[in-house]
């Protein structure tokens, strides 16, 4: 597995290209501006269809390789990843099916510069465009509004205007999107299937990595030479904002780093 040490080019809260407001111009193997995909949307009804069929025909644990061949086949030009840079193991996955592929990145201000620096080096090694995906407000322009820490005093509004709401106007063109869950995460993400139906965003939602464990995920990456953020060798075996994410003790659940001292376990953008 190969740490990403490349530092990052771009401060919390000012990516060097986004989707979203003030988009910047597309740079040269970086982070990418780009508009989601022009090719119309097929009607909701065939999309439902086709989550079905390819949860029947992949079944609960098919190869991640297969599911990815499936996504890109049905969904050709309107396939998204996401992806909060712990790790590039599911980009690396879809884009060996998909040379390309857009990224999407939640890039909410709040990231360790970590993050940031192994977005940059994903962006500048792999074969996929890499897509900010910031919100509407800056960090200044929402302290202004709401007050200072919004994370410290309603994390669930913070994560709804800096991830859930950004992420749901990303996905407005695509027809799929890709996720890196795993069912052994948390109690939440058991029953995680590999294709199934986003009633939210009403579109298909893929999961190649979801039967796979963290020894599986880290023995891929090993394998293949593929990015992972330097955090998670530093206690942060699931890593978000900074302002929200502290170091796991060994034997702790992985996720419980997350939103530490809140009943909070989701930031919402899989609910």
């Amino acid at each position: 597995m190969t740490p990403a040490t490349t530092p990052s080019t771009t401060s919390p809260g000012t990516p060097g290209a986004q989707l979203g407001p003030a988009a910047a111009a597309p740079g040269a193997r970086g982070p990418q501006s780009s508009a989601p995909p022009t090719r119309p949307r097929r009607p909701v009804t065939e999309l439902r269809e086709l989550a079905e069929r390819g949860a029947r025909e992949l079944g609960h644990d098919a190869p991640a390789q297969a599911v990815a061949r499936w996504a890109v086949e049905n969904f050709p030009g309107t396939l998204a990843v996401a992806c909060s840079m712990a790790d590039a193991v599911l980009p690396h996955v879809i884009s060996q099916e998909a040379p390309g592929v857009d990224v999407l990145f939640l890039d909410t201000g709040y990231h360790f510069p970590e993050t940031l620096g192994t977005r940059d080096a994903v962006a500048a090694t792999m074969d996929v465009n890499v897509v900010d995906v910031v919100p509407q407000e800056s960090v200044a322009e929402q302290e202004e509004r709401l007050g200072a820490d919004l994370w410290a005093r309603d994390p669930a509004t913070c994560c709804r205007l800096r991830k859930v709401e950004p992420l749901n106007l990303a996905l407005g063109g695509y027809e799929a999107w890709a996720t890196g869950v795993r069912r052994e995460e948390a109690p939440t993400r058991t029953a995680t299937p590999l294709v199934g139906w986003d009633e939210t965003h009403q579109m298909v939602k893929i999961n190649p990595l979801a039967p796979w464990s963290l020894e599986e995920l880290m023995s891929y990456a090993t394998e293949h030479g593929v990015l992972v953020n330097p955090l998670v060798y530093d206690g942060y075996p699931s890593i978000g904002c900074a302002t929200c994410t502290r170091r796991v003790a060994p034997g702790e659940d992985p996720r419980s780093g997350r939103w530490a001292g809140f009943s909070k376990t989701e930031c919402g953008i899989h609910l």
